[in-house]
């Protein structure tokens, strides 16, 4: 977990239950969820109860799941909706250039936090969602948010563990900090199965005017037909139109 929360509250042990959902789960039952959270099954099963009732997640065939009421929370969130409003139409455009799978991704912690998803049909299998959250070190958006990131943050990450997501995950500490050494030199990072098996990413950093990075856009597509390299420079262009709008408007509110 990104924080530590205090299980003897109630919303300590919500915030738990929420929290032990992944990027991949549809549905998860009881017992996994009284597995993952190590709370007794008794309290377990009262809180999803009322987190069911509060829209927060939905009883489904197989268990629960996340619901659309937490999207709506986090979409009231000022900071993630506005830097949204601004990026979306660039991501739009983005899409139309490249017809493949278009995400807008923030770091929370240890782990980006899928901010928005754009695909049509030819969109990849990928496991992220939008809400849904990955490790920062296997995935490019990850990479190109932690190659401009404080030292301090750097260190954390590169300490480990790295979890190895798939045969190809770097989880060698010297091999990633060459990897994020060489995508501040160039601006862009990619990934090569790295989260998924058969998904290959290009990713470039939102920066703001100290160059600290506020978001990062990538663009993914199935390793069969998708050349990251070759689209590198949109990907670049489209995270700076972003950044240069955002500084824009606080210009603007600055007056």
């Amino acid at each position: 977990m990104a924080e530590d929360v205090d299980l003897d509250t109630v919303l300590g042990k919500a915030v738990t239950i929420l929290r032990a959902f992944r990027a991949e789960d549809k549905a998860l039952p009881l017992a996994e969820l009284v597995r993952r959270t190590g709370l007794h099954k008794a309290t377990v099963h009262r809180q999803v109860g009322e987190l069911v009732a509060t829209r927060l997640l939905d009883r489904v065939e197989g268990g629960y799941r996340l619901s659309g009421g937490l999207f709506e929370l986090g979409m009231r969130a000022s900071v993630e909706r506005s830097l949204l409003e601004v990026a979306m139409p660039f991501l739009q455009d983005l899409y139309e250039r490249t017809h493949e799978t278009v995400h807008l991704g923030i770091r929370e912690g240890h782990e980006v936090v899928y901010v928005a998803k754009i695909g049509g049909h030819r969109q990849a299998a990928a496991p992220s969602r939008t809400g849904g959250r990955m490790p920062v070190h296997c995935t490019a958006i990850g990479k190109a948010l932690l190659a401009w990131a404080d030292p301090e943050l750097r260190r954390e990450v590169l300490a480990g563990p790295l979890e190895r997501r798939t045969p190809r995950t770097v989880v060698a500490p010297g091999m990633l900090r060459r990897q994020l050494d060489a995508i501040v030199e160039r601006g862009v990072s990619y990934e090569h199965e790295e989260s998924a098996v058969g998904i290959v990413c290009v990713a470039a950093p939102v920066l703001d005017a100290d160059e600290r990075p506020l978001a990062a856009v990538s663009v993914t597509g199935p390793v069969t037909r998708f050349h990251p390299e070759s689209h590198a420079n949109a990907v670049r262009a489209a995270a700076a139109g972003i950044a240069a709008t955002i500084a824009r408007r606080r210009v603007m509110t600055d007056r």
